[in-house]
């Protein structure tokens, strides 16, 4: 199976235009033979990368607060027509994508995993845990949206960015079977790849880490972001990368610009992976340890 992950600029408060580019990603890399493709965190809506959005503890600014509602025009809902469209182009090159995005839910904001296929929109992941200044932009997934698509070949699930950090996250995606662990992000650390390496050694599975690569001039100009404002300041470095049950890099990490990294898997590697770790199986210890996980929807509010 050949499989790709997309590094590249999301624009921020340009939902259209980043619809446009996922679609054309998606589709340059299917046409390098990739049947699964996977975009970075929030790719559509955007990853507002060093904003404050007027926060200081205890107080918000009416400047910050119109720039949320800019972010959440930008988001998109679920089902809506940006999911409708790249619904389209995954049924149309009978390929699977993975797509980093902020939904829209009334007032909330999530930062979402979208998973498509051959037979349209699939479902959705919605991380767990937004990351320290993002808890005030996102809210909380709940256990209900954690997916496994069976491609027919191998299985798909999604971490995003620090979720990745969440061992008992991973086991429960572990115990699901996950082949394609897919890790949308914009962490751009030099010790993010040492995670990625780690999750794919732990979990027996392929790991694609797609991350942006985003500089201060794809953002708005009357935006001030806190890394400066030079047009060529990098605000996401990018990192992106494919690695194998073993841990071995099998493409990336790719920097200093966008790109679509690709690579073509042995799938009879995860059994041979799996020969001597099985982290939820013959190498687990269920007398000692044991893991509940709760994956009923949580609404705020049930009946009629």
């Amino acid at each position: 199976m050949t499989v790709a992950v997309v590094q590249a600029a999301a624009p921020l408060f340009d939902t259209p235009t980043a619809l446009a580019r996922a679609e054309g990603f998606i589709r340059e890399a299917a046409g390098r033979g990739a049947r699964v493709v996977v975009l970075p965190e929030a790719y559509l809506g955007g990853y507002p990368k060093g904003l404050d959005f007027g926060i200081t503890v205890g107080s918000r600014t009416p400047e910050g607060r119109d720039l949320f509602r800019r972010y959440h025009a930008a988001a998109v809902e679920v089902p809506g027509p940006e999911v409708g469209t790249l619904a389209a182009v995954t049924r149309e090159l009978g390929c699977h994508a993975v797509v980093g995005a902020v939904e829209r839910s009334g007032g909330t904001l999530y930062c979402v995993a979208l998973f498509f296929g051959p037979d349209g929109y699939l479902g959705l992941h919605r991380k767990l845990m937004p990351t320290a200044g993002e808890r005030y932009l996102w809210g909380q997934g709940d256990g209900s949206t954690l997916p496994v698509v069976d491609t027919g070949t191998a299985r798909l699930g999604a971490a995003i960015c620090w979720e990745n950090y969440m061992p008992l996250l991973r086991t429960a995606m572990y115990a699901k079977g996950v082949d394609l662990w897919c890790a949308p992000t914009v962490d751009d650390r030099e010790a993010w790849q040492s995670t990625m390496r780690h999750v794919a050694l732990e979990g027996r599975c392929f790991v694609l880490s797609a991350c942006q690569y985003l500089r201060r001039d794809a953002l708005p100009a009357d935006l001030r972001p806190v890394q400066g404002d030079a047009p060529d300041t990098v605000l996401i470095g990018g990192g992106s990368v494919i690695v194998s049950p073993l841990g071995d890099v099998l493409a990336g990490p790719l920097r200093d610009g966008e790109g679509i990294l690709t690579a073509e898997l042995d799938l009879d590697d995860l059994a041979r992976a799996r020969f001597d770790f099985d982290p939820v199986g013959h190498y687990a210890r269920p007398d000692v340890f044991t893991l509940h996980v709760d994956e009923s929807p949580r609404p705020t509010v049930t009946g009629g």
